[in-house]
């Protein structure tokens, strides 16, 4: 009896959540945020949410929003799963940053085990459409690619007139979390979208998307206050829809909800911030030579040959363009999306897929010359050194392969985590660095392993992977997640200096003298270091006024000039000497690839929006 009485009022309060469920009245579950590894604390977290959804009755379905996993990896991903399986009802999920930024399959193993990386379903009369906001691999804003717009543009078009719809997304699609948001709320806004419901930040909190209403909800992992896990129980009535926190053990509580026969939005966004090109006006000298629109998004960044332009897509295509106008010359297609950026030699484009192949293409003609199987994913960039190319993929292996018929030279296998770096041939050295903190150098000839670095890093989320790493003068430099540019020894990978000095993040970039280091920093800022000296010392920062940043594209000079993007779609030029800047250039909001200058004040660049482009300053 005793224990009944201590139940009583949680029942109680389970059945008036759930009430008599009349005309379009219904409950459901949303779940975000869960970051479990294969073992953890978060996995019993998850489980007791399971356990307590199915004893709440009349839950009709649960919506998963996003950072199911901590590392993103393929183990963490089927535990959720198996965790998941476990409800008595259906579950919609969408995959979050952790699972997309973080990602040894290139962010495919999520839509592998789950189905589907989106998901629409019609409940009582209302359409939920879930859909991605990234970031694929790169570190930047969240983004919703082109192929999901274009999706939302059609389940929104071929709905019947004044179909309600609820979205269902990870990141808020606000400024400052997803940079093209306002793509999402200007099509919704012609729509009946009702709310848009989300996570990420670990707490629950009303929002506003440029008048839509929205809510995010807190994590489900356990609360450092109180040593409670929970989750979100939503109420859908005829007129408003209502959402309680349900903590394990506890009474649900009601803490925020929106009315669904209120209008709190029309057609017109005249008075909401959106982003400015007014920067453009103030460098009139810099024009847009050539735009195209591949439409799809773009991860790597482009190269150049021969006067043609070669760069990869999010669905697994490799176009070539004429690099004088723009123009489609072929397109060569895989099987999965393409993220590491092509190299060209000979004649040969070589390149790796998700799809677990490496690729060498005629360069001319975009036919296949050979492909070469992988284990996983090869999100790696390529380097090619006197007809070898060097590329990682995720099966932990640096490989060497000749170009020529695509035969394997060596291969490395010890790598402790997945690459997705490009590898550095220098001297007799290929130097990389990996998703398990380590940079290793390999031996050129054999892919014996020289030394391996590890800096005491502890959180593989601080690894030295996706930046480009330079050498000079004996020493190899990188910068890393953790804040910190590093200089070890060629020879032993013993540590020469380190600083924390201008707060540098996966961007680091060196001189056509090999005198200068160049790096971004996370605010405005671009220093300069000498690639001379056994200490750490500083040349010169200038201010170049592109706000926060956390790009991995590398600076590069070329004509005493050095080139740079940012992720708020901000191309600029330095004088490489004193860091003066020459100007800026914005051309959307998510200019996350290095970008590559071709000479006579001219630089080629891709976009995660899905567009490759020529910039002249002449």
């Amino acid at each position: 009896m005793k224990n009944l009485s201590c139940r009583l009022p949680l029942l109680i309060s389970l059945l008036l959540l759930a009430g008599i469920i009349k005309g379009q009245s219904f409950n459901f579950a949303l779940v975000t945020d869960t970051h479990v590894t294969k073992d953890s604390l978060a996995c019993n977290d998850l489980k007791r949410t399971v356990d307590q959804i199915n004893k709440t009755p009349d839950i009709s379905f649960v919506l998963v929003t996003g950072d199911l996993t901590e590392e993103g990896d393929r183990a963490s991903l089927e535990k959720v799963k198996s965790l998941l399986d476990q409800l008595n009802v259906k579950y919609y999920p969408l995959s979050g940053n952790h699972e997309t930024k973080w990602s040894e399959s290139g962010a495919t193993d999520f839509g592998h085990i789950f189905g589907s990386e989106r998901f629409k379903f019609e409940y009582n009369g209302i359409t939920f459409l879930g859909f991605a906001t990234g970031p694929i691999i790169r570190m930047m804003d969240g983004h919703v690619a082109p192929q999901d717009i274009a999706w939302l543009k059609n389940e929104f078009s071929s709905a019947k007139p004044n179909t309600p719809f609820v979205l269902v997304t990870h990141y808020p699609l606000q400024d400052g979390d997803v940079d093209n948001w306002y793509e999402v709320t200007d099509l919704a806004r012609k729509y009946n979208v009702k709310v848009i419901l989300g996570g990420h930040y670990h707490r629950n909190l009303l929002f506003s998307y440029d008048g839509i209403p929205g809510i995010l909800n807190r994590s489900n992992l356990r609360d450092k206050s109180d040593g409670l896990g929970g989750y979100s129980l939503y109420r859908v009535t005829p007129d408003s829809i209502l959402v309680y926190e349900h903590k394990i053990g506890q009474e649900p509580k009601k803490w925020g909800g929106y009315s669904l026969s209120k209008k709190y939005y029309t057609e017109d966004n005249s008075i909401y911030k959106r982003p400015s090109d007014s920067v453009n006006h103030i460098y009139p000298q810099v024009k847009e030579k050539w735009i195209t629109n591949i439409g799809n998004t773009i991860y790597s960044s482009p190269v150049v040959y021969q006067n043609k332009v070669y760069v990869g897509d999010d669905s697994g295509i490799l176009s070539c363009l004429a690099l004088r106008d723009g123009k489609e010359i072929w397109r060569f297609k895989t099987n999965n999306r393409i993220v590491g950026t092509p190299a060209v030699s000979n004649n040969i484009v070589v390149f790796g897929s998700a799809d677990k192949y490496i690729y060498g293409i005629h360069a001319n003609t975009g036919n296949q010359i050979w492909k070469y199987p992988a284990k996983e994913a090869v999100l790696g960039a390529v380097a090619i050194e006197d007809g070898i190319a060097y590329i990682g993929a995720s099966d932990h292996t640096m490989r060497a392969i000749n170009i020529k018929d695509g035969s394997l030279v060596w291969e490395y296998s010890q790598v402790e985590g997945y690459i997705e770096t490009r590898p550095l041939i220098y001297e007799d050295k290929v130097i990389f660095g990996a998703w398990d903190n380590n940079m290793y150098a390999l031996d050129r000839k054999t892919g014996g392993l020289l030394w391996k670095w590890n800096g005491g890093l502890t959180r593989m989320h601080f690894s030295p992977a996706a930046v480009w790493p330079v050498a000079a003068h004996g020493k190899v430099f990188f910068t890393a997640p953790d804040r910190v540019m590093t200089a070890v020894d060629a020879q032993t990978g013993n540590t020469v200096w380190r600083t924390k000095e201008s707060m540098v993040r996966e961007t680091i970039g060196l001189s056509i003298d090999k005198t200068r280091l160049y790096s971004k920093t996370m605010q405005d800022s671009v220093v300069c270091y000498s690639a001379l000296s056994d200490t750490p010392n500083k040349i010169w920062s200038v201010n170049a006024v592109y706000g926060y940043d956390h790009a991995p594209s590398m600076p590069v000079e070329k004509d005493n000039i050095v080139y740079g993007s940012t992720k708020n779609g901000v191309v600029f030029a330095l004088d490489a000497r004193t860091g003066k800047l020459l100007w800026k250039h914005k051309k959307g909001n998510s200019l996350i690839n290095t970008v590559v200058p071709v000479g006579n004040k001219e630089c080629l660049f891709s976009s995660s929006e899905g567009i490759v482009g020529v910039l002249s300053a002449q």
